[in-house]
C-alpha cells in the first residue's frame, strides 16, 4: 500500500482544454469582410463615375480612389484569411485590427477631399458667364 494521498497536486502542471469557438464568431468575420467589400464597391463606382465625366483632375481623382478602393480590398482579404486562421485553430485573443480602418478612413477622407475640389471646380467654371 502506497503511503501517498489518492488526489495529488502536481505543481505548476496546466491541463490543456480544447476551446470552443462558437459558429456566430465565424460568421461575424464573413460578415465584417462583406461589409468591407460593400464599401469597396460604393468607392470603386464612384471612381468610374469621376473616370466618365470627368476632365483630367477628375481622372486624377478617379485612379486615387480606385486605388484606394483597391487597397482596401486587399486589406479586407488579408484581415478576413487571418482572423479566419485564427478561429480555425481555436486561437483566443482579440480578433480586432486597429491600425487598418483608421488608415483606410484616412484616405478615403483625402480622396473625398479632392473630389470636392474637383466639384468646387466645375461649378466655378460654369457659374462664369
Amino acid at each position: 500500500m502506497s503511503t501517498q494521498p489518492l488526489l495529488q497536486r502536481t505543481a505548476a502542471k496546466r491541463i490543456a482544454l480544447p476551446v470552443r469557438v462558437e459558429p456566430k464568431v465565424s460568421f461575424a468575420n464573413e460578415r465584417t469582410f462583406l461589409s468591407w467589400l460593400h464599401f469597396t464597391v460604393v468607392l470603386g463606382g464612384l471612381a468610374v463615375g469621376l473616370l466618365n465625366f470627368g476632365d483630367k483632375v477628375g481622372k486624377i481623382s478617379a485612379a486615387m480612389f480606385s486605388f484606394v478602393a483597391m487597397a482596401i480590398m486587399i486589406y479586407a482579404l488579408y484581415t478576413y484569411h487571418w482572423r479566419a486562421a485564427s478561429i480555425r485553430r481555436g486561437g483566443r485573443g482579440p480578433y480586432d485590427d486597429r491600425l487598418g480602418p483608421c488608415v483606410a478612413s484616412n484616405s478615403f477622407i483625402s480622396c473625398s477631399l479632392s473630389t470636392v475640389a474637383i466639384v468646387v471646380n466645375f461649378v466655378l467654371r460654369f457659374a462664369e458667364p
